[in-house]
């Protein structure tokens, strides 16, 4: 990687870009493996200023400005007071809702400006995502209204409260407890108000907050808090919201880390370290079986997977959870620091920083911090002294990973607790030559090859532009999903050399202002609002679309469906998961067997679809 333009690529762009599909996804897999994206890495600097910056040092500079016992000259308040979980909580929310936060730059498609969130939702006319427009009253439609806008704005000003208001002095704490002191329980209530109100307009606002890391810490913050702070409180009344906040970073370790069980996680490993530019070349090729020829993952890659990666996740919280222990309770929160330490040093697609940074420094706060008179065993689940409690608290925390593992067609992958897993809902579309540059006709939306001949300080030519965006389609086949959507637009489309291809998640961003690995803001759903106002032809955008795989430790089949803008849903079907992550990202012994189980009336494969007739869609 150079430092102000990417490296030179293994030829020239308009010759790779000349190459025939598959070869093509052969060429720029194979580069990924020790270049990566092949970012800059004044791109790198920018994200560690922002990380360390904006987030971290802004954040508690917020904090010792609003509280007593932090201050920001004195980094060993930091640690010892709980208010900073909740005060960085707020600002990250904050920050992602603003844009600010892992949805950033170019690293999840966002090039000439870097900045997208903000920019597309305090502007009428721009699509939004109703996640039940057809069955909640006051909420159809797909354009964003004034109202929408005006409720943006509540969403931001609701943030900014906790953070501005003073935090206030617990009255009782445990015996060699440091003073403690919260934010008022009344400050969070506008963002539990505005918040859910603001998802049922546009869910993706509502995603793009976290809302399923962060909206739990407010929601017990505001209810056990005003407990906690009321006169007559008791120090176990302190213990409880502390032990809820355990319990609600536990369950996003844990859950994260049964979501990796299965046959997609550790395809995730590889692709992620090569991305990384603080990795030699020989530690990259080692998570490969036999780069170039062979680039299934190697035995390394399954130990960083499921050693490193999910037995990690699950032990050591669950253990963390438990223990009356306190070296036990810190060499775990150290050891839950240095799995986010790494997971930022590889700069992973979507970069999830400023998240990881959080997690990592919370996990010494609430194990290791509180004074020197920390005890483990206080600050424990069985210290609980109102036990029916944890009911609701568990029953909260563990509804979306459990109804979204089961289901995951009814839940984002977010609140399913599956942040990096592999296993995405995911799409890739095909659009025949001009439909690109038609998207640009959509309100605020610019396509990514313009936004990169553009970008400063070193803009890049139209092919240098294309064959960047291109990249983001050999990272998907290098992940098991990316082989079966591949499958699928060969097996339709007799003309696909012919067409411009796009991972899906890179459009959404340039379409709705924001995605993180989340398909199901680019289903046929987003498709239909384009055709709405684009009145594209059949056959003119043709979407491969998979939904994630329910239960993968189980493996059943892995859905798909094929979208037409025009015609809607032609076809359904599935596909073995092995059979994906048995093949090479550029499929040398031809497509994937596909299982259809659903065709619409008069859809026929293997051609063209501008011959076909409108379609009933199942």
């Amino acid at each position: 990687m150079g430092f102000l333009k990417a490296e030179p690529e293994p030829m020239p762009p308009a010759e790779l870009l000349a190459l025939p599909f598959l070869e093509r996804i052969r060429v720029m897999s194979t580069t990924w493996v020790t270049a990566g994206f092949n970012t800059p890495r004044m791109l790198h600097v920018v994200y560690v200023l922002k990380m360390l910056g904006l987030y971290f040092a802004v954040g508690l500079a917020i904090t010792s400005w609003t509280t007593t016992g932090v201050s920001f000259a004195h980094p060993a308040s930091w640690f010892d007071h709980v208010v900073v979980y909740q005060k960085l909580a707020v600002w990250l929310m904050l920050l992602e809702v603003i844009g600010l936060g892992g949805a950033f730059g170019p690293l999840c498609g966002h090039f000439a400006p870097m900045l997208g969130n903000i920019r597309y939702w305090v502007r009428p006319g721009t699509i939004r995502m109703a996640p039940w427009a057809r069955h909640v009253p006051l909420t159809g439609g797909d354009q964003r209204t004034v109202f929408d806008v005006v409720l943006y704005l509540g969403v931001l000003a609701s943030l900014v409260l906790p953070l501005a208001v003073s935090a206030q002095a617990v009255p009782h704490v445990p015996a060699g407890t440091t003073t403690q002191e919260l934010i008022p329980a009344w400050a969070f209530i506008p963002i539990l108000v505005t918040m859910p109100l603001m998802g049922l307009r546009d869910k993706v606002v509502f995603l793009a907050a976290r809302s399923e890391q962060y909206l739990p810490i407010m929601l017990w913050s505001a209810i056990l808090g005003a407990v906690a702070l009321a006169k007559g409180a008791t120090a176990g009344d302190f213990v409880e919201l502390v032990v809820v906040f355990k319990i609600i970073i536990v369950v996003v370790w844990v859950g994260a880390g049964v979501s990796k069980l299965g046959e997609h996680f550790i395809n995730v490993v590889p692709p992620m370290i090569s991305n990384s530019p603080g990795h030699l070349n020989v530690i990259k090729r080692l998570h490969y079986r036999n780069a170039p020829d062979d680039i299934r993952p190697s035995g390394l890659s399954w130990f960083m997977a499921h050693v490193g990666g999910t037995t990690v996740e699950i032990l050591i919280p669950l253990v963390l959870l438990v223990t009356s222990d306190n070296d036990i309770a810190r060499i775990g929160a150290i050891a839950m620091l240095v799995f986010h330490i790494f997971i930022t040093s590889t700069f992973p697609l979507a970069v999830p920083l400023e998240w990881n940074v959080y997690f990592g420094y919370i996990a010494i706060v609430l194990w290791g911090g509180f004074g020197s008179g920390f005890d483990a065993a206080t600050y424990n689940i069985w210290n609980v002294h109102q036990p029916w409690l944890l009911v609701p608290v568990f029953a909260l925390a563990l509804f979306g990973p459990v109804l979204g593992n089961l289901r995951p067609d009814l839940v984002s992958f977010l609140p399913s607790m599956r942040q990096y897993a592999g296993n995405w809902a995911s799409a890739v579309w095909a659009m025949r030559p001009g439909v690109e540059e038609r998207l640009n006709e959509l309100p605020l939306v610019e396509n990514q090859i313009d936004q990169l001949q553009r970008m400063a300080p070193m803009p890049y030519t139209r092919d240098e532009a294309d064959l960047t965006v291109q990249k983001a389609l050999a990272w998907r086949s290098m992940h098991s999903q990316g082989r079966g959507l591949f499958s699928v637009l060969i097996e339709h489309l007799d003309d696909i050399e012919g067409r411009t291809l796009r991972e899906g998640e890179f459009m959404c961003n340039t379409i709705v202002g924001w995605n993180f690995g989340d398909g199901h803001l680019h289903d046929e759903r987003l498709i239909a609002a384009i055709q709405r106002r684009l009145n594209l032809q059949p056959g003119d955008l043709v979407v491969a679309f998979c939904e994630s795989q329910a239960t993968p430790w189980a493996n059943p089949p892995q859905r798909y469906r094929v979208i037409d803008a025009a015609l809607g849903v032609v076809e359904r079907g599935t596909w073995d998961v092995k059979d994906c992550v048995r093949e090479q990202p550029w499929l040398p012994n031809g497509p994937i067997p596909l299982d259809v189980t659903w065709m619409a009336d008069g859809f026929a494969r293997q051609q063209t679809l501008t011959a076909l007739h409108p379609a009933t869609n199942g």
